[in-house]
């Protein structure tokens, strides 16, 4: 299991030193909040890769219903580059509640899904280079001929995580075709929630199952652990470790001061 941290609130300056002191600390990846409006994660991680250099890089994650693909596919491929391949994209519908109609950004939850479907196909598409097409029912896409942005260092492709809603075989439908799965379940009153343990394993067998594509295939799962209770903490991240999951991601999202998250960071993840 790979141990990631997620800097759940900071400026791009913060992000750096945060990310430094996290790879120097033994954690393996450092995710940031990508908003609709505040602090840019992209500029954030760009930071964090000049201090950086074997820590992964990533947020936590993009609602890529509400971007231009191709801005997108140039902050990744560009990020990628700088960072000698070390970016993980997660994506997922988002979370309403973080001002989507605040700023008109569409709020529909299928047209949602339908733009993060054609956006990952244009991501891919264009980090595979020109010449590159795309007719869907949201975006039309003709080749360029003036300069594109060199490819991503990571081929075939920079590694896509996606939100996948369980038991919505459609939502997993979308998970299998990429590289990671950000599990989640439903409430009997329809809220999301993280799902747990047996429902990873339900998940891990649909993608087994389903999944055609090579290479390696990631499952995340996130939460809390102490840094100063080794075996807490163990106990805390086995039974997911257990049912399969490959990723542990520290995220402190209610911590109430920078001081109380970097502490937890530097006492390091945790071991099984």
């Amino acid at each position: 299991m790979q141990f990631g941290f997620v800097l759940p609130s900071g400026d791009a300056r913060t992000a750096a030193n945060f990310a430094r002191e996290a790879e120097q600390a033994g954690w393996d990846g450092f995710f940031v909040w990508e908003p609709v409006w505040g602090i840019d994660a992209w500029v954030s991680l760009a930071a964090a890769a000049m201090v950086t250099e074997r820590i992964r890089l990533g947020t936590m994650l993009t609602p890529l219903s509400r971007m231009r693909p191709w801005k997108l596919a140039s902050e990744t491929a560009t990020l990628d580059q700088l960072s000698n391949g070390r970016v993980i994209l997660a994506v997922g519908l988002g979370a309403l509640d973080t001002g989507f109609a605040e700023f008109g950004e569409v709020t529909d939850r299928r047209m949602r899904a339908e733009l993060l479907d054609e956006g990952l196909d244009i991501l891919i598409g264009l980090w595979r280079g020109q010449p590159f097409n795309y007719a869907g029912k949201h975006y039309r896409i003709k080749e360029t001929t003036f300069s594109p942005p060199p490819p991503p260092v990571q081929q075939p492709r920079i590694p896509i995580w996606v939100v996948g809603a369980w038991p919505r075989k459609k939502s997993m439908r979308r998970v299998v075709r990429y590289d990671g799965l950000i599990p989640s379940a439903f409430n009997e009153d329809g809220s999301a929630r993280q799902a747990t343990p047996d429902e990873i394993r339900e998940m891990r067998a649909f993608v087994e199952a389903n999944r055609t594509e090579p290479g390696p295939f990631d499952i995340i799962t996130e939460g809390m652990t102490p840094g100063d209770d080794r075996e807490r903490a163990a106990d805390i991240v086995r039974p997911w470790a257990d049912a399969g999951a490959t990723w542990w991601l520290e995220a402190m999202w209610e911590a109430p001061d920078a001081e109380s998250i970097r502490s937890r960071m530097q006492q390091g993840p945790p071991s099984i």
